[in-house]
Order: structure tokens, then sequence, then C-alpha cells
């Protein structure tokens, strides 16, 4: 069954099959599943994978370049024959809960290609930028005959983690300003990282970074490979195509882990169905007024269904 009859045929026990040459049908099914349309439930257990589609996460902090990097990693990929799917992720403002979804424009040069399916979307209030609806799309993505899917994250920090739950292969861009940085990455960066990208690797201080962060992967006993970019001219970017064309070859071991995490956001997703957000935030308006206010029993007097 063909994902563009699926809006208006329910789906049986047939698997769906959705085909990477129709980008139309690609789009109608994530916006199915990103707004929980009637049937995206259905669309998602029917989902069929033909082949191991290797997702390739990006993350770090805000200002690394990691939008230009991925723009010139499509560029690589396509022009090894590849076709890719990306899934570029803004943050929401808490404030009107809106996005910029500003990679829109920085990816611009690929939006026609036809080996190339570019899908903005917002976090959605999750920090980290991975909220279960930007796991669900990932696998309406895999299930489509991409070779490779690439998810650029906010990157805020630690919840920079999160990335870890969800890709195969975990690239942390940082940037030579980000010294003190280094610190962070001991507390938790250096165990989802499958490589560290040393971007805008033309400014002072890159080549000291990048030894640094060389050493500290060696005490560690890590072998992580530590590359240095300037994606902006496309320096570099070469190797680390090269890195991900090679991920068959590199050791998996950790994919009960990675599937734990992707069915914890799900579950998550579900027991907080009935939490709307912005009701919860009219109701704090006005509970607050009061002199009595206590945060604890407004929870616990706060209505759970989706009413």
């Amino acid at each position: 069954m063909y994902i563009q009859n699926f809006n208006v045929a329910p789906v049986t026990n047939a698997r769906l099959v959705i085909h990477c040459d129709n980008f139309k049908s690609i789009a109608r099914a994530l916006t199915i599943v990103e707004n929980d349309l009637n049937g995206a439930a259905q669309l998602l257990k029917n989902l069929h994978f033909d082949k191991n589609v290797p997702l390739v996460g990006i993350t770090g902090p805000p200002g690394a370049g990691k939008s230009t990097l991925v723009n010139s990693l499509i560029s690589e990929l396509v022009n090894k024959g590849k076709k890719i799917a990306i899934l570029a992720i803004d943050p929401t403002s808490p404030f009107n809960f809106g996005s910029l979804l500003g990679d829109r424009i920085r990816m611009a040069p690929h939006f026609n290609h036809p080996g190339v399916f570019i899908r903005s979307l917002a976090t959605r209030g999750s920090l980290g930028g991975l909220s279960a609806k930007t796991i669900e799309m990932s696998d309406v993505l895999r299930a489509a005959c991409f070779d490779y899917e690439l998810i650029e994250t906010v990157g805020v920090g630690q919840s920079e983690i999160e990335i870890a739950g969800l890709a195969d292969i975990t690239f942390v861009v940082l940037v030579p300003e980000g010294g003190d940085e280094i610190q962070s990455i001991k507390s938790g960066l250096m165990e989802i990282a499958d490589a560290f990208i040393v971007n805008k690797a033309d400014r002072d201080g890159a080549d000291l970074f990048a030894n640094n962060l060389k050493k500290m992967v060696q005490q560690k006993g890590e072998q992580i490979p530590v590359f240095k970019t300037i994606a902006s001219q496309n320096d570099g970017v070469a190797d680390i195509t090269n890195f991900i064309l090679s991920a068959p070859a590199l050791k998996n071991n950790r994919k009960e882990f990675l599937l734990a995490e992707k069915a914890y956001k799900l579950i998550q997703q579900k027991r907080m169905a009935g939490v709307n957000k912005v009701k919860l935030q009219q109701a704090i308006t006005e509970a607050i007024t009061d002199p009595q206010f206590n945060l604890y029993s407004f929870i616990e007097s706060f209505p759970h269904s989706g009413d």
C-alpha cells in the first residue's frame, strides 16, 4: 500500500512500504506522524524496513557550525551516489511555542536535489532536541529507501547526550573557543561520541584544542577519532564522509541501549499525552493569583486528561 493513499484507506495487517522516489508521500507520512493525525499509530506499527539505514547524529553547542557541516556532508555523500534524508531540529520557544527552523535557509542548495530529502522540525519542548516525535519521524524515513539519515540536534549542554538513544553514529562538534567544554566532555559526551569534530579549525587555538582532545581520548583508552574541519570551505569534510561510509565495519555494541532509550522516550510520550502544556501554563497563570498557591498541591489537582 502506498502512503499517499493512507489518509483515505485504513491499513490492515499489511506492512507499509514507503518509497523514497516519492517525496510528497514521505512528507505526507511525516506530517501524519508529527501531528498525530488519524491513522498515525497504525502507520507506525506497519512500517517495514527493507534495509539497515545508518542514522548519523550530529550534535554540539550552538554556534559550532553544525548546519554548515551537515550541508557539506550532504554534498560529499550525494557526490558518491548516496540518497540522504535529513532531520534538522530547531529549539522551540518556551514562551510562544514557535520555532525559527533556520536550517531551511542554510541547507537551501540541496532542496531541489532528487537524492536529498530535508525535513525541519521543532523540539516540542524537549531540551535535548529528541522528542518522541523525532524518534517516530526518523523511523518513517528509515522505512524509505535512503542510504543514510542525518539528524542535527539542537545541542544544549549535557542534554546533547540524548542523541545516543537514537543514532548509530554520533558526532560531537566543538569549536576552538570551547576550551572549557573539555570538562563537560568528561562528564558524559565522551561516552556517546563515536568521533569528535573540531570545526572552524582555521581559528586561533584550534591545533591546541584538538591535541588536548586527542590526549584526553588516549588517556581514557578510547579509540575515538578527532577530526579538524573548516566546514564553510569544505575542508576536512571528506575524512568524515569516509568515516560514515565505513560505518558498517564499525562495531555497534549498544543496540540494546539504543532501543531501550527509544522505547523510554516513546513510553514517556504516551504517559504524558494527557498533559496539555499550553493549558498547563494558562492554569498556572490563574492559580498563582491565589496568595495560598502551592505548586505541589496544584500539580496533584491538575487534570491529566486530554480535554
